[in-house]
């Protein structure tokens, strides 16, 4: 029988279990449960050695190399003890497997399990401490430079909203502000003093669903989108995704002060980075929707659709833009 040809795939917990338990030193007793499931598929698992966090990357989305680059800048964090989940190579001391899954080759790495729980809502001093670890980590790898992505206005801004556009129809409002605030946002960008602007690895993604509490200490994970470009792109989505669960300023500022506390304490935000701030947190906007779209096969139908980005423009993206403008 010839099977149909499929573009994404969900592989088995209990044969990743298997797979495992051949190729690394796990102990008897592997279990493998599936935890998340999108453009990565993240598996928990749990031996007798310990918790461990399996992910198989989706096909076509990250290369040998992009996956090697990741892996080399967290053993670097690591090493110079900045609080992440690192890889774990296998008996034979690599880090990288190839799974022949139904749609095509899949690359896939074992991480170590971040401590902890997630929080979506916790004390300033998580979020100073918080600050700390990024501006720690900033400083470490400012020098360094990935063979990845290099962040800039024609990723953030230019191709995402070509990819937005795929489902959202031109003649909507919310196109219609979605191309006026990405015409503003490019000459914003063209304008910026790069002089004062510091430049090198980000992880484009720290924020509550990437980071785990354990004992008032935090663990970032989740190092998938990293890159090159302006630091304060990070700085920028933290403050972004805290206006977006503490949506009043009297509840949402002491945690972004707390946040800046912590972040200056370990080095300096410049003049130009802080006026850019709230303009790179609608540019991330613009970024994780287009990546929504593009990889529209990894989600839900139901999820992703016209409906879906109407609303999402509306009550997040346009309103956080609208506060920005207004200062």
């Amino acid at each position: 029988m010839n099977h149909f040809p499929v573009t994404s795939s969900l592989l088995s917990a209990a044969h990743v279990a298997k797979f495992l338990s051949t190729q690394y030193e796990t102990g008897p007793n592997v279990s493998c449960q599936l935890i998340k499931s999108g453009i990565n598929d993240t598996y928990l698992v749990t031996t007798s050695t310990g918790k461990y966090v399996f992910r198989i990357y989706s096909l076509d989305w990250r290369t040998t190399v992009d996956i090697q680059e990741e892996i080399r800048l967290l053993l670097h964090l690591k090493e110079n003890n900045i609080p992440v989940s690192w890889p774990i190579a296998d008996k034979q001391g690599h880090y990288i497997h190839t799974l022949q899954a139904p749609e095509g080759d899949r690359y896939a790495v074992l991480f170590s399990y971040a401590p902890g729980e997630k929080l979506h809502v916790y004390a300033n001093e998580i979020h100073e401490q918080t600050g700390a670890v990024m501006a720690r980590m900033h400083r470490l790898t400012q020098s360094l430079h990935l063979n990845r992505v290099t962040y800039s206005a024609q990723n953030l801004l230019v191709d995402s909203l070509l990819s937005i556009r795929q489902f959202l129809p031109d003649n909507t409002p919310e196109m219609d502000f979605m191309k006026s605030a990405q015409q503003y946002l490019l000459k914003e960008l063209a304008g910026v003093d790069l002089t004062a602007i510091r430049q090198g690895v980000v992880h484009m993604d720290i924020w509550f669903d990437n980071m785990n509490i354990s004992d008032n200490n935090i663990t970032l994970f989740d190092f998938d989108f990293c890159g090159n470009g302006w630091q304060c792109l990070d700085i920028a989505y933290y403050i972004l995704q805290l206006h977006s669960v503490l949506r009043e300023m009297p509840e949402c500022q002491p945690k972004i002060d707390h946040f800046l506390k912590g972040y200056t304490a370990i080095t300096p935000i410049s003049a130009e980075e802080q006026r850019l701030i709230p303009a790179l947190g609608v540019c991330m906007y613009f970024f994780y929707l287009g990546i929504q779209c593009e990889r529209f096969h990894n989600w839900s139908n139901a999820f992703l659709n016209e409906a879906y980005l109407k609303r999402f423009i509306n009550v997040l993206v346009k309103r956080y833009y609208e506060l920005y403008k207004r200062g």
